[in-house]
């Protein structure tokens, strides 16, 4: 059973589990579906959702805005503290000669996307181009754990490219985190609310983490550190997380990202082993601990984030879906393709030893798969209604690039590397 459930929490199945039945339910029963999504929690609160009644605005807290703005911080704080940890660690795996490759590739994974669906757009439905453009960020994204589940089945557990893979997933989250924060606001910007999430955080970091450390000096048994740490634990940064989160709502900034600030304030490791890695089960640094410790939550939390999203009627399909899925399936394999091969040979920085071309390729294609990003930045790309149903659709759709990528891996040749 412990197996079962590791397979179930490390791959996100129950995301999976939630978006199928948002899909059956919203195809069965639309009107109930919508009702449950939009059912309002509380009413005139301090956090939710802007809502005009009568001429006065206040905020509503619903099911939707519950799970997309306020738990998927969750999500994104994991996806965050990997992308630090593999920067600021002196062996991250995005430091040095070793990830220049991954991350020219990682340019290539979300400019080609891009440059497909504007491309498609204006040869095939120019009509409908104000309509989605706004959606271009959707198909950039890169869903890791779905992304490392299948490139395991391609590649084999042992194979280079899973690490190139993994390196080039944490490198687009990050870019995906950026653009979300820069083009995808939630309201009128009020960017002095930002003045209190970073000066919170930068509080948290040194009252809590430099200063102990600063007293304790040279002192092995660090009193100051450890009184901390067994007094106030993760308290400070709870609280801190808490206010970054509230500051990211009013700032209009979207709130899912409110807790991106605090990651580099919690003391993390001094070594980095890479994303979904054994070793960092046995770490006791707080940043690792509380990841740890919200493994479980927030795969209850896609749970819900797919119930509350996916939940499309299939009547929408239209132009916006094949704009997404294309974006995805051929756009992200030809920009990893060809921006890895620049790297690669033109700028001669290699690919990983016992890697080839047939393996980018390959790669490029498990790559392709954005469900969780995708559909996320598909539900702020656009308003609800049929243009962001259809978004969404190319988001789900995107799960066949799983198959891609088994046949493009039989027919170039892959070769399988096993642990």
């Amino acid at each position: 059973m412990y197996k079962v459930w590791k397979i179930i929490n490390n791959y996100s199945l129950l995301l999976i589990g939630g978006a199928i039945l948002a899909l059956v339910w919203a195809n069965v029963s639309p009107d109930s579906y919508h009702h449950f999504v939009h059912y309002p929690l509380i009413e005139n609160f301090f956090i939710g959702q802007l809502e005009e009644v009568n001429g006065e605005t206040h905020r509503v807290l619903t099911v939707h805005y519950l799970f997309n703005d306020v738990l998927m911080a969750l999500f994104f704080a994991i996806a965050a503290k990997e992308v630090w940890e593999a920067i600021i660690l002196e062996e991250g795996s995005l430091r040095g000669r070793k990830a220049a490759t991954p991350l020219i590739a990682t340019l290539g994974g979300m400019a080609g996307p891009v440059v497909m669906f504007f491309a498609l757009a204006f040869i095939l439905w120019p009509a409908t181009v104000p309509d989605v453009a706004h959606g271009w960020a959707i198909p950039t994204a890169t869903d890791i754990a779905f992304s490392y589940l299948v490139g395991r089945l391609v590649f084999g557990a042992g194979h280079p490219a899973i690490r190139f893979l993994l390196l080039l997933a944490i490198a687009d989250d990050a870019g995906g985190l950026l653009i979300l924060a820069i083009f995808y606001p939630t309201g009128e910007l009020a960017p002095q609310w930002l003045i209190l999430s970073f000066g919170v955080c930068l509080a948290v970091f040194l009252l809590f983490n430099w200063l102990p450390r600063k007293l304790d000096g040279d002192n092995l048994s660090s009193p100051r550190g450890t009184w901390v740490r067994e007094n106030l634990g993760s308290m400070p940064y709870l609280i801190a997380g808490a206010i970054s989160w509230y500051a990211f709502q009013e700032a209009g900034i979207h709130p899912a990202l409110g807790l991106l600030p605090l990651i580099p304030a919690i003391p993390h490791a001094d070594q980095a082993y890479g994303f979904f890695a054994q070793e960092e089960e046995n770490m006791t640094d707080l940043l690792n601990r509380l990841e740890h410790a919200l493994k479980v939550p927030v795969q209850l939390v896609l749970f819900g984030f797919g119930l509350s999203n996916a939940g499309v009627e299939f009547a929408a399909i239209g132009e916006p879906t094949w704009l997404v899925l294309f974006g995805l399936l051929l756009g992200k394999p030809l920009g990893i393709f060809l921006m890895g091969w620049i790297a690669a040979y033109p700028l001669r920085l290699g690919l990983p030893e016992g890697m080839n071309l047939r393996d980018l390729l390959a790669l490029g294609c498990v790559a392709a798969i954005g469900f969780t990003v995708a559909l996320f930045v598909a539900s702020v790309a656009f308003p609800a209604g049929e243009v962001q149903d259809a978004a969404k659709m190319g988001a789900l759709f995107s799960f066949g690039a799983a198959a891609v990528s088994l046949v493009v891996g039989k027919l170039v040749g892959v070769r399988k590397v096993h642990d």
